[in-house]
């Protein structure tokens, strides 16, 4: 049974596999670039699993000691993570054991193909999810160990590979508007920003810019989800 879960579920990760592959090495060769070991990126995929926060971590190992930033900082990026769990009740009812790592290892790839796989009736679905999560899991985890390992082996000029951090948000934010019928989420994003890096400086905008979209998203609430902004 297991066996054959882990057959039909293979198939769906593999785009997975090559997104992750790229981007955990990617990841792990920029943890290594910045000073870190590839104990670090091999450590911190295999317990954090979660790309984009993995990728700022390096930034904020780098800065000066900030708790509630770096609480903030982890609460909004991962935020959507909340919703994934609660769409996810009904079909973790009954995983036993099982629950708990597909809880952990919940990613938007992994949320997605879950959602969306039409899993044949003698395949068991709790298998099937688990094998979607750890496939994925491992591909994210081998990659980025690996990134880590050559990254010591890189004799190219690295100067400038931080910069895919700022191309990760600026993909993800792209991929926001073009998904949006109104721009609302947006506009309140980038003028909270702007506003608040005028006001705080480029070293204290951060927490209060947060805030400021939190409290914006909140007021415009009906609009947005009446426009389609939120999904």
């Amino acid at each position: 049974m297991k066996w054959k879960a882990f057959k039909t579920a293979f198939p769906y990760t593999i785009p997975i596999f090559a997104g992750f592959w790229f981007l955990g090495m990617t990841y792990g060769i920029y943890m290594n670039v910045s000073g870190f070991s590839f104990v670090y990126p091999m450590v911190m995929s295999l317990t954090v699993f979660g790309g984009s926060l993995e990728f700022l971590a390096v930034s904020m190992l780098l800065s000066k000691f900030a708790p509630l930033q770096t609480f903030i900082m982890v609460l909004m990026v991962q935020a959507r993570h909340l919703f994934y769990g609660i769409a996810m009740l009904d079909r973790f009812q009954g995983m036993g054991l099982k629950k708990f790592y597909l809880i952990f290892g919940m990613c938007d790839e992994s949320f997605s193909i879950n959602c969306t796989a039409d899993i044949p009736e003698d395949v068991d679905r709790g298998c099937f999810m688990f094998f979607v999560t750890l496939l994925n899991h491992f591909y994210w985890f081998s990659g980025a160990t690996v990134g880590g390992i050559l990254g010591s082996l890189v004799t190219f000029n690295t100067e400038g590979l931080d910069f895919v951090m700022t191309a990760m948000f600026v993909v993800i934010f792209l991929e926001q508007w073009l998904k949006e019928k109104k721009h609302y989420t947006a506009y309140i994003g980038l003028a909270s920003s702007v506003a608040c890096l005028l006001l705080f400086g480029a070293d204290s905008f951060l927490v209060p810019s947060m805030a400021c979209i939190v409290a914006g998203l909140t007021f415009m609430r009906k609009p947005i989800e009446k426009a389609g902004g939120l999904v």
